[in-house]
């Protein structure tokens, strides 16, 4: 039912986060055997379930989809939490993340799943380590007339066939969640910029953008 919350968080930090050093990671079990660890740049199969710190509610869970989640670790495809709590991990480990807010999804929180300045937790189990390919250039995507900036209308596009093509692949057809979401886009694009548009001229320069992308334009 919560399936937009991975969606959600992709998009998010696409556009990059704050640092904060409050991770905690508790190691809740290693397997006897463990030939390799997690570094950046591995492609990694996860089994999670994520509650709020706060009440307890689970907003997000892989084995109530029976279906792990594969991303690249250390590529800013997930929360900054996930990206720094899951290094140096056994395939057949398990861990518990209690990820703070600048390390989540901050002040704007996610949707009406996860609220502003969250405090999450997430028990993790890696399930296989492989190799990735080469990180996505997203500010490339974006800038459709190559003029090295973002602008409003080129990140509104994206930001809706990003969601149009992720919730499809999740969800295999539209759904009332991707229709909410769309109807968001405008304040998700306003919320970016606040973010990434430190000079306030209101366009995101490469050097302002803190998502994935390459040296060479």
């Amino acid at each position: 039912m919560l399936k937009s919350i991975v969606v959600l968080s992709c998009l998010l930090v696409a556009f990059g986060g704050v640092h904060c050093d409050d991770l905690k990671v508790d190691v809740i079990s290693t397997p006897e055997i463990c030939d390799q660890k997690t570094k950046n740049g591995d492609s990694l199969t996860m089994h999670y379930t994520g509650t709020l710190q706060a009440d307890g509610k689970k907003f997000d869970s892989s084995f109530d989809r029976d279906q792990p989640f594969t991303f690249q670790l250390g590529a800013g495809q997930v929360i900054k939490g996930w990206d720094q709590g899951l290094l140096n991990m056994c395939v057949g480990e398990k861990r518990k993340l209690t990820i703070p807010p600048q390390l989540g999804y901050g002040d704007q929180g996610a949707g009406n799943v996860i609220p502003p300045k969250a405090t999450l937790v997430f028990e993790v189990e890696l399930i296989n380590i492989g190799n990735a390919p080469a990180t996505t250039n997203v500010f490339k995507e974006i800038d459709e007339n190559a003029d090295k900036q973002l602008s409003r209308e080129e990140v509104i596009v994206y930001v809706s066939e990003y969601l149009k093509k992720q919730m499809t692949a999740v969800e295999g057809q539209d759904s009332d969640e991707l229709k909410n979401m769309l109807q968001e886009n405008d304040k998700l694009v306003e919320e970016i910029f606040q973010h990434e548009d430190k000079d306030k001229n209101g366009f995101i320069s490469h050097d302002e953008f803190s998502g994935p992308k390459h040296d060479e334009l």
